[in-house]
């Protein structure tokens, strides 16, 4: 997976671009989720979650527990 570069803090914005295939679609996305302002500037929510890995920002969507997979970025529940 090419988003394997990203998964560290700081890199929500290069991982969700890099995950859409489309830098401009990325941005997009990420203003629709809140994660920036329509200037492109970070929102609280959006320094929130770039402040986490993708580890964690994928345990946080499932609810807090489980167990990650880092080649799907998904969560399994135990």
């Amino acid at each position: 997976m090419e988003t394997q570069a990203f998964m560290g803090t700081g890199e929500l914005i290069p991982r969700l671009m890099a995950q859409v295939g489309n830098a401009s679609f990325g941005v997009a996305l990420a203003k629709k989720n809140g994660f920036l302002n329509p200037d492109g500037s970070m929102t609280a929510l959006g320094m929130q979650r770039n402040n986490m890995t993708a580890s964690q920002r994928a345990i946080d969507r499932a609810g807090g527990t489980g167990l990650y997979n880092r080649y799907t970025n998904r969560v399994t529940q135990y």
